[in-house]
């Protein structure tokens, strides 16, 4: 049981509980799996925009070298910084709560874009713009909070679930490589997941909650053997950027576009519904309660102003990781003080390349083996959350017509070829996008309509 230090109490029970204090020792491994859980991810995003962006100035095709390696440092640093904030907040900047942040998909496609046509720069201060936006709706959130209604909210998280199922499916059969789902990978996948099941199947008292950990384990030593594990970026990294080094503020001046701006201001409406439905699946699946104002409005001021700190250090937007939401969900462990460490151990790895040079030699089968349980149990979540809202009718409709177009329109991506272009790049690739926007019209849809007729009997829309 607890010890008492400096007047609190120091238990490993208190993993369970979002305050007090966690015996160190014992603390640092649950925030280094949720570092295990994401990082990979955190540096994907990165990589594809860099790829694809040029910088003013330069006659390089896209960002390499050294540049990258430092944009990929800051990368893990403001992660780092951002879980912080999420778990101490400053002033109204932050929920409270154990949301892990990371490098945004979603804005993948328009950033991309916007360094093929224009720059990167010009997507640096794309990004300061539009996180300061997506800041100020947090800060404002409870002037308009009744458009996001609990059955909206749990129709995001859903969809976060369904979004992320080919996620862990393509990491279980290797990612994106020429020989995808070669034996090989589908083994070092199956090991993984059946290590996690076995582990926390057998496993005693607390120790039960580290089977991602040790699943993550497992599958590292079969990829070792399976020789599948890639140390070139490990060497390339300490080579370019060095054992210790500072991720630099303003590397790229910033050029504001307004065409750009207004773009990407979009994606960031996007990613404040995804931040929405993170939060609000952290406080169901974790703490089994209802989020409240002030959670949300924090949650979304941290991911819209430290997207905006992340554009000051040359990097790419970061929000609410999914991934860490389903870790959550399926081990209930949500103390702050613990998952400190595992921001501690981002900003370290910002500080120090090679620690984030280590990580980033994870194989993607491995991840799938982990991933692949953990989405599966956001959609859980998600379907509670809608039973908790009532299958009446008007939520029925609500949930399977918004979740049922946004998903399926997704999947047929051609749909949208007449469209105008700024609609299909957001909803195409996107359906938590589609979701948000359909649920949100369905919610004020019956709103007015029982507004209008609710001293008529119509008891079935209620």
């Amino acid at each position: 049981m607890g010890v008492k230090s400096g007047g609190s109490d120091v238990s490993i029970d208190n993993i369970y509980k979002l305050d007090g204090r966690v015996p160190v020792a014992k603390a640092i491994p649950f925030g280094l799996q949720h570092v295990m859980a994401m990082f990979v991810a955190n540096l994907a995003p990165i990589l594809i925009v860099c790829g694809a962006s040029k910088l003013l100035g330069s006659d390089a095709e896209s960002i390499s070298g050294v540049e990258l390696a430092r944009i990929m440092q800051s990368a893990m640093f403001v992660a780092g910084l951002g879980t912080l904030v999420q778990l101490y907040p400053v002033w109204k900047i932050g929920s409270k709560l154990p949301v892990v942040m990371g490098v945004s998909f979603t804005f993948v496609q328009a950033l991309g874009y916007i360094g093929t046509n224009f720059n990167y720069q010009t997507a640096i201060g794309a990004i300061i713009v539009g996180g300061c936006v997506e800041g100020c709706l947090g800060l404002t959130y409870k002037y308009w909070k009744k458009i996001v209604s609990p059955i909206v909210s749990a129709c995001v998280v859903t969809t976060i679930g369904f979004s992320l199922l080919s996620v862990g499916a393509r990491s279980f059969g290797g990612g994106d490589i020429d020989d995808f789902g070669a034996p090989k990978y589908m083994i070092v996948g199956l090991i993984t997941l059946v290590a996690c099941i076995t582990f926390s199947a057998l496993a005693k008292g607390f120790w039960k909650q580290l089977n991602v950990m040790f699943g993550l384990i497992v599958g590292y030593i079969t990829s070792l053997i399976l020789g599948i594990v890639d140390f070139s970026h490990f060497t390339g990294t300490i080579n370019t950027v060095g054992f210790v080094a500072l991720p630099r503020i303003l590397p790229y001046k910033p050029v504001f576009n307004i065409g750009a701006i207004l773009s990407v201001v979009l994606i960031f409406l996007v990613s404040a519904a995804e931040t929405i439905g993170d939060t609000t699946a952290v406080v169901a699946g974790g703490l089994d309660r209802d989020i409240t104002e002030s959670e949300v409005s924090g949650s979304l001021a941290c991911d819209g102003f430290l997207s905006a700190v992340s554009g000051v250090f040359g990097c790419m937007p970061i929000t609410s990781f999914s991934q860490n939401v389903g870790l959550i969900a399926m081990t209930k462990v949500v103390n702050r003080f613990t998952i400190m460490f595992g921001a501690l151990i981002l900003i370290l790895a910002g500080i120090f390349p090679p620690i984030g040079a280590f990580f980033s030699t994870l194989p993607e089968p491995v991840l799938g083996g982990c991933t692949i349980v953990m989405f599966g149990t956001i959609v859980v979540s998600g379907m509670d959350m809608i039973g908790k809202c009532g299958f009446n009718q008007r939520n029925t409709i609500i949930a399977a017509l918004s979740i049922s177009i946004g998903i399926g329109f997704t999947q047929t991506p051609g749909i949208f070829q007449y469209f105008p272009s700024v609609i299909g790049d957001v909803f195409a690739g996107n359906s938590v996008a589609g979701v948000f926007v359909l649920s949100m019209l369905l919610n004020f849809v019956f709103q007015v309509l029982l507004s209008l007729y609710e001293n008529n009997n119509y008891p079935h829309l209620l």
